[in-house]
């Protein structure tokens, strides 16, 4: 996650049932250069801008994700995860991925707004001072 103040866009990724496939689009199309992230048994990739920084991750639709749509998914900062789901679910809203952890750098969820939309909500980790 680049940025993580809350309220703040702090990742995007698309989740599709060949990552392969799209990796090598975008790496066509916008000169992204992308990094293979073990998932087990396959990978998924976080793609590089020629600056070096890591702009954007593409992921298969398997395992957690395969009922994550083909969609470029934003991932919104908040200061607390179950509050912000709380009040998604009080205000029409539905909890579409439960809450889990991003490899030590916090949680996140998935929810759907009235419109139908998704979106990710995140949750960095406490960082000792």
């Amino acid at each position: 996650m680049n940025r993580q103040s809350p309220g703040t866009v702090g990742w995007v990724d698309l989740t599709v049932p060949d990552a392969v496939a799209i990796r090598d689009f975008y790496a066509r199309v916008t000169g992204w250069t992308p990094s293979a992230v073990s998932m087990g048994e396959y990978q998924d990739f976080c793609m590089q801008a020629a600056s070096g920084e890591m702009v954007a991750g593409i992921c298969h639709a398997r395992g957690e994700n395969r009922d994550i749509p083909p969609v470029w998914l934003i991932y919104i900062a908040v200061e607390n995860l179950e509050q912000s789901v709380q009040r998604c679910t009080e205000n029409g809203g539905k909890l579409r991925a439960p809450v889990r952890g991003l490899d030590g750098q916090g949680s996140f969820c998935i929810i759907e707004d009235p419109a139908g939309a998704v979106v990710a909500l995140f949750q960095p980790a406490v960082r000792a001072a």
